[in-house]
């Protein structure tokens, strides 16, 4: 996702958002430029942020993302590689739709463009992670049916994506305690007024 503030000329900041489907669980990393040595190190960052091993990555086709060195990476790590296909931007919605309702909620469309300014949207995204997975609910659509010229969709009752991770089969015992002691030394107030603080020190770098 791109912090161009509505003009791509120049350099500028961005930010690497991973949601797993199963959960809704999202991890995000801001780099410097769209660089394949920025990317790959986000990449790297959010594998250990995880709640549960990365079995494969399903990417959009900008070659930011396609690149012999995470081709490399994930065949040396035995990691699933996919892509959506040319054209079909809704290949991705569980990611698109992240991006809107948790990034760009969060910060804006301004331009962010310094080195500065990408260390401030990591130690933001450092809280943020903390308060979207553990503490706001998402639904999942369940099963689409079609009653006549119309689709109604259907969706579980909300939960957290932490929610998510204690109740999936495929998440580990002990992966869930160590899961379970981190919440229990949250506060959801505290965490909302840190995040306050570190949004009030992000300003957008002025348009060109």
């Amino acid at each position: 996702m791109q912090h161009d503030g509505g003009n791509p000329g120049g350099f500028f900041a961005c930010t690497l958002d991973v949601t797993d489907v199963s959960t809704g669980w999202t991890e995000m990393r801001s780099v410097p430029t769209k660089a394949q040595t920025h990317v790959f190190a986000a990449l790297a960052h959010i594998r250990t942020k995880l709640p549960f091993p990365l079995l494969g990555l399903d990417w959009d086709n900008g070659a930011e993302f396609i690149n012999d060195e995470l081709l490399r990476y994930c065949r040396r790590e035995r990691l699933t590689f996919t892509r959506g296909r040319v054209g079909r931007k809704n290949d991705n919605p569980f990611v698109e739709q992240r991006n809107w309702s948790v990034v760009r909620r969060l910060v804006g469309y301004g331009r962010y463009a310094t080195q500065r300014q990408v260390d401030q949207l990591n130690r933001l995204y450092a809280i943020y992670r903390l308060y979207v997975n553990r503490f706001l609910p998402v639904q999942k659509l369940v099963i689409k049916v079609r009653e006549g010229s119309r689709v109604k969709k259907i969706y579980d009752d909300p939960r957290t994506p932490y929610q998510r991770v204690l109740d999936s089969d495929q998440v580990g015992k002990e992966a869930k305690r160590k899961r379970r002691a981190m919440h229990a030394r949250l506060d959801v107030v505290e965490l909302k007024h840190r995040l306050e603080d570190l949004l009030a020190q992000l300003i957008p770098a002025r348009q060109w």
